[in-house]
């Protein structure tokens, strides 16, 4: 069986998942606290589409 290598999401380092990588699919607990913390400070975030009304007042 072939190891799956994914890209850390917040580094892009190369990393091997498996089930003894406690911090997949993060590279390390560093990683992973600085993902956590973007969420915390709502640094990720998806954009309201407009609504009729203001798209009208545009």
């Amino acid at each position: 069986m072939q190891q799956r290598i994914v890209n850390c999401p917040q580094c892009g380092r190369k990393v091997i998942w498996e089930v003894t990588n406690r911090f997949r699919p993060f590279c390390s607990e560093r990683c992973k606290t600085a993902d956590l913390s973007q969420w915390a400070q709502e640094s990720y975030r998806i954009p309201e589409p407009m609504n009729d009304q203001e798209e009208e007042n545009n």
